[in-house]
């Protein structure tokens, strides 16, 4: 006879993958051991991988980019108590950016809540009313619900399975908390059938946007195709950030975000806008602007309303033909010119610049490749060194940018290197302290798998995005460092020596390209040095170039 905290633990299990669940992540703890028991029987019967972490908040991010990728539910597993705020990140990102995340987690049972018992808070609720719940603790030991429903799970998990975004399923469970059998008729999984995660590409009737104002397209994050096929269809100009999904064809530009500073970005009379725009401040200000009119297609996260004033919401904007090549032609013709006079300057650098890594990791990720890229300066350094890949080359590139946190960047690269195996080749770019915010991404057992995976890491010793934002000016040069540069003046090579991670050390670009063009296999960790003393003065220079 199974005891109830284990028939509950494997009727949830049961719920996740009959809606496609295929990756548990977990980490250890007591009070979900007959969680972690149900997971363990179900990879042996085949119908789940198991991850296991020893931190939850690096075992959040993990199965976040698991979910990023595979774009079906993900769960992430914890015991009671300090556990589960450490998903928090995870599961704020996940609410933000619209990615299927599951949190499960175990409670003690109701009856302690309120008291003093050990490990016991309040996790009811606790992230907040962005994440639909769905609390467990009306189950008895009979597994028969207040309304006498015969299911542990009750009608209406299955019903939350199926919504865009995370939830939060809460598993009170009450000792005995080892089974006493084993899950030996573990139901078979619904596959690719089940909760895949719903495209947010809407597919209803198509909306005509008249032509004839000088119009833009922007893409922001996880835009998709359908951007670049309006700009395409439309001759517009294609303004897409890396992980938007659209940068590729021929109509994306390089170096739009300087473009828009100058004579041409003063002329756009329109804005079609997909995806979540994050990266530019030349964006957030065309977006802003009184006589621009601004088409907006619904994105993906919790909070869907744009911060700026949309003149038209549409599902799926489409054209009748080309608009004016002119346009298109005088866009094509000064990108091509800035992106020119950018490469000669930064070939004319002396020392390895940020921007030069980004061009580096660029053009060696292959077709069928996979980048994850960290928030902060690397995201926008690669914006204005990504070329014009080709179209159907199915490189794919992605980001936290839900939130745009520096949080568990490691472990969403790792999660998403195992959740693509088909890629031809994994990488992440990453600043140094993002590295060091996810040091314990590199905490994995000997039993767990390690994808080959190539983790970039530009090294500045500090933070160098601040440089280059108002704290940044001359005025608070007494006090920058302190506040806001915070050099570390950790030595990677031994952290990486602790985890047993293989390390490069590299400070030209022809050493950078030569470690890239040899991987080692297993997950390794590229240094590259970069000096951040000139870094306000370098981003001045090139943000001039559309003016020369």
């Amino acid at each position: 006879m199974t005891n109830s905290s284990s028939a509950l633990a494997r009727a949830v299990l049961d719920a996740l993958l009959q809606h496609g669940m295929t990756d548990l992540v977990a980490a250890p703890g007591s009070r979900n051991a007959p969680l972690l028991f149900a997971a363990y029987d179900a990879e042996a019967a085949g119908v789940l991988r198991l991850h296991t972490r020893v931190d939850e908040r690096t075992a959040g991010y993990l199965a976040l980019g698991l979910a990023k990728v595979t774009r079906r539910r993900v769960a992430v597993l914890c015991t009671s108590g300090t556990a589960v705020a450490n998903l928090h990140p995870a599961m704020l990102e996940a609410a933000h950016a619209g990615v299927p995340l599951v949190a499960l987690t175990a409670d003690r049972p109701a009856r302690f809540r309120g008291t003093n018992a050990n490990q016991t808070t309040d996790q009811v609720g606790i992230f907040g009313p962005m994440v639909p719940l769905h609390d467990l603790s009306g189950i008895s030991p009979g597994l028969r619900n207040a309304e006498g429903a015969a299911t542990p799970t009750g009608p209406s998990l299955p019903d939350l399975l199926v919504v865009d975004g995370p939830v939060h399923v809460n598993v009170p469970l009450d000792e005995p908390l080892v089974p006493d059998d084993r899950w030996d008729s573990v139901p078979p999984h619904v596959g690719e059938t089940g909760d895949e995660r719903r495209s947010m590409r809407p597919t209803g009737p198509t909306s005509p946007l008249p032509l004839g104002p000088r119009t833009v397209v922007v893409a922001g994050d996880d835009a998709g195709p359908p951007a670049r096929v309006l700009a395409e269809a439309a001759d517009w100009p294609l303004l897409a950030e890396p992980t938007s999904g659209s940068r590729t064809g021929t109509h994306a530009m390089r170096a739009y975000r300087l473009l828009l500073e100058g004579a041409l970005g003063e002329q756009v009379e329109r804005v079609v806008v997909f995806g979540h725009p994050t990266l530019s401040r030349p964006v957030t200000r065309l977006l802003g602007r009184t006589d621009v009119e601004v088409w907006s297609v619904p994105t993906a996260g919790v909070w869907s309303e744009r911060p700026f004033e949309v003149d038209h919401e549409v599902d799926r904007p489409a054209v009748e033909g080309p608009d004016d090549p002119a346009w298109l032609a005088a866009w094509r013709e000064a990108d091509g010119a800035v992106a020119s006079r950018l490469d000669r300057l930064l070939a004319d650098e002396r020392r390895l610049t940020p921007y030069a890594v980004a061009g580096a990791v660029a053009r060696a990720l292959p077709a069928e490749g996979l980048l994850v890229v960290g928030a902060s300066n690397p995201l926008r350094d690669l914006d204005l060194m990504v070329p014009r890949y080709r179209v159907g080359d199915r490189r794919k590139v992605i980001a936290n940018r839900g939130l745009s946190g520096i949080d568990g960047t490691v472990s969403t690269a790792i999660g998403a290197a195992l959740g693509r195996p088909s890629s031809s080749r994994a990488m992440a770019l990453v600043g140094d302290v993002t590295f060091l915010h996810d040091m314990t991404g590199l905490v994995i057992g000997p039993d767990e798998p390690r994808p080959d995976l190539t983790i970039v890491v530009v090294n500045d010793d500090g933070g160098s995005i601040f440089a280059v934002l108002e704290q940044g000016g001359p005025a608070y040069a007494d006090r920058y460092e302190r506040l806001f540069g915070t050099p570390h003046g950790v030595d990677l090579a031994a952290l990486c020596a602790a985890t047993r991670t293989p390390h490069w050390r590299v400070g030209d670009l022809a050493e950078l390209e030569h470690a890239l063009a040899n991987p080692n296999g297993g997950i390794e960790v590229v240094e590259a040095v970069v000096s951040r003393a000139d870094r306000r003065e370098l981003d001045a220079r090139i943000r001039g170039l559309a003016q020369g």
